[in-house]
């Protein structure tokens, strides 16, 4: 072979865009959608959780053989993952237990410890997902990455995301559109792509409960309340958000943004996860208020497989009252049911 790569990390990025034709065919916007579910992790978070571990071991933090703690939703586990399978280091996860259980399976799958916390509780709570990976960093031999504030994760997207976008688009686009969780994926792509684009519109997609939007708007700290999306929104303000690199917000909920995301798949064929289908919502959303057309790129940040059980399972949806419960069969079923029982149609 005369080219290849040389592990599984060098083929994290230049993931492709495409555009949307079916859902958004009642707004005159063109909107576009980069795909990171195609890393090879399955997110945007294998491009963050392996760059903030290369610059841990550059700087001496991690030593061979050593332990990484890390508070996840998921994703950026998986990206942690990659890189401790390939370079000899054990992993110890924490999270929420909104997470899907898909998520807690792929972590342990790699081999890493897994603890799973209480969703519900304040921030700073000793019970919270990341107080426990705080307090863990105690273990010999250990670091916890922290990816609310370790400003590596922004780091990152400014280096790599962020010109690879351009790259690809020549900077012929009007608004960039991501959902807000860590702060890290948008901060960093729209600092740098508001440096080659001054007239570059930044919308920050966020969910009902999250208290983001509301601090942005009003620099006032509310309550979080509860809510089923997973990686958008927080119950604090993380470090690496960047209020400056962000125009506006657009807020959506739990059942619009699981619909939206089901149609996104049904119609377009994009197999993403929930906070996907947020962010299409909201670019839609943001897309109506406009008085003409733009070209909207949307970042879409993981994969549909880690949702299986849970907005693309009929029955989590009809128990969380999203969907109603329909046993009345369509056309095609009773065709078939026609042919299996050897009758005629």
């Amino acid at each position: 072979m005369e080219k290849f790569n040389k592990n599984i990390i060098d083929i994290i990025g230049n993931t492709p865009i495409v555009k949307l034709n079916k859902i958004c065919n009642n707004i005159k916007s063109k909107l576009y959608v980069k795909l990171e579910y195609l890393n090879p992790g399955g997110s945007i978070k294998d491009r963050m959780g392996v760059y903030i571990c290369k610059r841990a071991q550059e700087k001496g933090e991690i030593k061979p053989g050593g332990i990484i703690i890390e508070s996840t939703s998921g994703n950026t586990g998986v990206g942690i993952a990659i890189f401790s399978a390939i370079n000899g280091y054990k992993c110890i996860f924490v999270m929420a237990d909104k997470q899907s259980k898909e998520k807690i399976n792929n972590l342990r799958a790699y081999g890493a410890k897994v603890i799973v916390c209480p969703t519900n509780v304040e921030p700073e709570d000793p019970k919270s997902y990341y107080s426990v990976a705080a307090k863990l960093a105690k273990l010999p031999n250990s670091i916890y990455l922290d990816q609310y504030s370790n400003l590596d994760n922004s780091e990152c997207h400014y280096k790599q995301t962020g010109p690879e976008i351009f790259k690809q688009t020549e900077g012929k686009f009007d608004t960039l559109v991501a959902s807000i969780g860590t702060g890290g994926t948008i901060s960093g792509c729209s600092k740098y792509l508001k440096s080659k684009m001054p007239k570059l519109k930044t919308i920050a997609v966020d969910c009902e409960g999250s208290i983001i939007t509301d601090y942005f708007k009003s620099k006032k700290m509310i309550k979080a309340k509860s809510y089923l999306l997973e990686g958008i929104g927080e119950d604090f303000i993380p470090k690496n958000i960047n209020f400056k690199y962000i125009d506006d917000f657009e807020m959506v909920n739990d059942k619009d943004s699981f619909l939206m995301t089901r149609k996104m798949l049904r119609k377009e064929g994009i197999y993403a996860g929930g906070s996907c289908g947020a962010t299409v919502l909201g670019a839609i959303n943001y897309a109506k208020k406009l008085k003409k057309p733009e070209k909207i790129l949307i970042i879409l940040p993981d994969s549909g497989n880690r949702y299986a059980s849970k907005l693309y399972n009929d029955n989590w949806m009809i128990d969380n009252g999203f969907i109603k419960k329909n046993n009345k069969k369509d056309s095609l079923d009773i065709q078939i049911d026609k042919i299996l029982n050897n009758e005629k149609i």
